[in-house]
Parts: structure tokens; sequence; C-alpha cells
């Protein structure tokens, strides 16, 4: 990826997450916030929504430093395994096992006695629904090769992201990390085959213009000798 494309992605998910954290925040914190607009209290409202996009930012920032840190993991992968069968078997066991986490310790951790474990279940489904939908339709976009790649992402490196909020279990600060991190994940793994051909596009345009530039001497010598 050239550093003109790569400048042009870090961009742009700062400003989805930035959106997706204000919008996602004012929802999740209507009873709070919901005075402000009744009000009209502008000064208000546009404080709160600073303060949104600022996490957003922050997110999106974190979402990117785990799609290259997975990008690096996944041709590390491939190298070791030597096979992109087993290594999707590889990235299908550490999947359900991250699920399982999810679940189980979350329940042992912060259950209370006689609760129930569907909220727990509830939350992981929140995570993998999204997920599931977001591999199917880069296997659409590419092939179906990169399903799994895109499910691993969406769910172990999204949970790796999200690790923090989920050790203090507060459920405004869960859910409002969750779907900006859901978002900014989702966006760059779908539009990564698009940057890489456009960067692709860009080096073949660049190295033919150097190489005109490189002939063109020699014509005007030629021409002078003659």
């Amino acid at each position: 990826m050239t550093s003109r494309i790569w400048v042009k992605l870090f961009m742009t998910t700062l400003l989805i997450g930035g959106i997706t954290s204000a919008i996602v925040g004012f929802v999740i914190n209507w009873n709070e916030y919901v005075h402000f607009f009744t009000d009209f209290r502008i000064i208000n409202i546009l404080s709160a929504l600073f303060w949104f996009i600022l996490w957003g930012l922050l997110y999106s920032v974190v979402s990117q430093m785990g799609f290259f840190a997975y990008l690096t993991v996944h041709r590390f992968g491939l190298g070791i395994f030597k096979s992109v069968s087993l290594w999707n078997g590889v990235q299908v066991v550490l999947i359900l096992f991250v699920l399982f986490d999810l679940v189980y310790l979350r329940y042992e951790t912060f259950a209370k006695s006689g609760e129930s474990l569907l909220p727990y279940i509830g939350l992981a489904a929140l995570l993998l629904i999204p997920a599931l939908a977001t591999a199917w339709y880069k296997a659409k976009l590419t092939n179906g090769e990169a399903f799994i790649p895109a499910l691993f992402f969406m769910i172990v490196v999204t949970v790796i992201e999200w690790f923090p909020v989920l050790r203090v279990n507060e459920p405004s600060w869960i859910y409002l990390m969750l779907f900006s991190l859901l978002t900014c994940n989702a966006y760059q793994i779908l539009i990564l085959h698009k940057l890489n051909m456009q960067s692709q596009q860009h080096r073949q345009s660049k190295q033919i213009s150097n190489n005109k530039i490189t002939k063109s001497p020699k014509k005007i010598n030629k021409k002078t000798v003659q």
C-alpha cells in the first residue's frame, strides 16, 4: 500500500469512527442527554458531541493498529503453516476459543448469584452477527478464501481491541466501543482489496512515467548525433 493510499485510509477511518461514536453515544445514553435537546441547550449538545467524536477518533486509531497488526500476523501464519487451509483451520479454532471465553469468562467474572447466561451470550451474538455479515460480503467481493481471515479479524482482533473496556464492564462504554470498532474494522477489511488495486495501479503508472523520462534523453541524443 502506497503512503498516499494509507493516508487516505487513515483519514477516512478516523471520520467513520468519529461519526459512529457520536451517533451511538447519543443513542445508548439518550436518557442522559435528552433534556439537552428538549431545552435546546446547544452548548451542552456540542460539548457532548465533541466528547463522543474524540472517543471515536481514539477507537479508530486502536482499530487501525489492530488492522495492520493482523495483516502482519496473517502473513506470518501463511508462512509458518505453508497452507491456506491449515492456517484457516487454526483461525477457526481461535475464533471458537475467543467466543467461548467472551461468554464464559465474563459470566464467571461479573455474573451475580442466580444471574442468567443469556445477556453474556447476547453480547457475543452482537459481535458474531456483524462479523459473519462482513466476512460473507468480503468473500462475495473477492473470493471464498477471504471468509475465514475476515471473520477472524472481525472477531478475534476486535475482542483484543475491545478488551480494556470489557474488563471495566460498564455497559455504555462496552457498546460505544464495540460499535465503533466493528464499523471501523468492517470498513477496513472490505476496502482493503480496492486499496491494494489502487496502489498497484499507482505504482505501475509511476513506473511507466519513469521509464518515459529515462528513455527520452536517448532519443534526443540520437537526433543530435544525426
